[in-house]
């Protein structure tokens, strides 16, 4: 069910540097999950390497995000993964410096491509994948946080915290790069992946502070926008990562579709806290097979259309 608000927070951080486990901890807590004496999965975005882009969460998010929720009295803290694109994980694991960052703080690391599974029954019925075969360390979790990049998408237009679950689907069942997938529909296995994960607790750090633009999720350019999003909903947080691109998030097929039934999507239903989206806006320059899903292009060539102004704290 969704809730009547949705707090998400917008953290302004220009570089991976400083204090960033200070920052992550205030933007937990604010954002009221109570991680103390459970057992948390970060489940990051890494799916492959190309020296100089900025594919894959970068590992000093993760690495803050371990410690800010050991800070907050966690019991455990697992970093979990399933690449769906490049299958030597061993290699993106030292490539990506995600090994590095989870070896630091001893994190246990789960491959969810060959994970134990166990079937859940759908909680929506958009695609034809019916009972889903999810990670029995995935289930097991009391709370499982998705931490994408603030990407573009070449399929899907956007990929943040929804399409991000992707990645708990193992390739062992689903193939490589999730065949099954993207054969049952891209938006429609977005919607079932998330539904069926509403039986765990939730949370969401989208790493804004250096995004992709263009042909994501893979070969797109670099963007700079300088910001972290948090926050419980993750069709409100990723309604937050939409508008700071400057993209609708109502134009985004599935995000649209999960704003009926997963989360709030409209202003009015968020909670902004932090910086104002406006106020940090970076324009994203999107395939032109997306450039609809642009604030003032229009949808249907009639007239522009701007984004709607979001809610303070205040309401």
């Amino acid at each position: 069910m969704r809730p009547p608000r949705s707090p998400v927070l917008v953290l302004r951080m220009e570089t991976y540097g400083g204090r960033l486990e200070d920052e992550l901890a205030r933007g937990i807590r604010e954002c009221g999950i109570d991680v103390a004496g459970r057992r948390v999965l970060l489940k990051p975005n890494f799916v492959e390497y190309d020296e100089g882009s900025v594919i894959n969460t970068n590992p000093a998010v993760l690495h803050a995000a371990i410690l800010a929720f050991r800070t907050l009295g966690a019991a455990e803290v697992i970093v979990a993964e399933g690449p769906g694109h490049r299958r030597d994980l061993e290699y993106l694991l030292e490539a990506t410096s995600i090994r590095h960052a989870i070896r630091d703080t001893g994190a246990r690391f789960a491959d969810l491509n060959l994970a134990a599974v166990a079937p859940v029954s759908a909680r929506a019925w958009f695609s034809s994948l019916g009972t889903l075969y999810l990670p029995e360390v995935v289930l097991g979790a009391d709370v499982v946080v998705s931490m994408p990049k603030l990407k573009t998408h070449h399929w899907a237009g956007v990929t943040l915290s929804l399409k991000n679950m992707f990645g708990v689907m193992p390739g062992a069942v689903y193939g490589w790069p999730k065949n099954v997938l993207h054969w049952a529909g891209i938006t429609e296995s977005i919607l079932d992946i998330n539904a069926a994960l509403t039986r765990v607790d939730r949370f969401n750090i989208v790493d804004g502070v250096i995004g992709m633009e263009g042909n994501g999720p893979i070969q797109g350019r670099p963007r700079h926008a300088g910001v972290l999003v948090l926050g419980r909903d993750p069709v409100a947080v990723d309604a937050t990562a939409c508008r700071i691109m400057r993209v609708v998030p109502e134009r985004v097929n599935y995000l649209r579709e999960a704003g009926r039934f997963l989360g709030n999507l409209e202003p009015s239903h968020v909670e902004q806290r932090g910086e104002d989206p406006a106020a940090v806006a970076v324009n994203f320059d999107l395939t032109d097979r997306f450039a609809s899903l642009k604030a003032g292009v229009p949808s249907d060539g009639t007239a522009p259309v701007d984004l709607p102004t979001a809610t303070d704290a205040s309401g």
